[in-house]
């Protein structure tokens, strides 16, 4: 498959792979801890980028032909998924489905891997944007070292 890769003033397209997994809730941290020792997860001028959903609920029924006996019923498991891009880098890739699976606590995680394109900013297109969050009231999210640091962590 052959995506655009968009070129403006204020961003490029880049290729990437968007692997997202779901995850039983007490898993997380310990999995994208996994993750981010065999990638760092670079997105830009920024690394260690991921999103992880509120819980929902994950179904499934052990069929009986793997580790485990078949389950009588459905098993309702509280789930988030984690969902990050790598680049489009097969040996990256393979390095990060590793760590998945190695550290997973299920016998066949749900792992969904596409390729995608991700928007990359031109450096310095931004800066005077007003709707960027230096540029406005201080919101509630921004951590406190980012409100007043301007490029390269200068405090302006």
């Amino acid at each position: 498959m052959s995506l655009p890769s968009p070129e403006t003033a204020l961003f490029h397209g880049e290729p990437a792979y968007r692997v997202a997994v779901q995850v039983p809730e007490a898993d997380e941290a310990r999995l994208r801890a996994a993750i981010l020792a065999a990638d760092s997860l670079k997105y830009g001028d920024y690394d260690s980028v991921t999103f992880t959903t509120q819980p929902g609920i994950q179904r499934y029924r052990s069929l009986g032909t793997g580790r485990n006996a078949p389950s009588g019923g459905v098993v309702e498991v509280p789930c988030a998924e984690l969902a990050f891009l790598v680049p489009r880098d097969p040996a990256v890739l393979t390095q990060v489905l590793q760590a998945i699976h190695q550290v997973h606590p299920y016998e066949e995680p749900v792992v969904v891997v596409t390729e995608a394109l991700r928007t990359r900013h031109v450096p310095g297109s931004v800066e005077d944007n007003p709707n960027k969050f230096w540029n406005r009231p201080e919101a509630d999210w921004v951590p406190g070292d980012l409100r007043t640091a301007g490029p390269a962590g200068d405090k302006s």
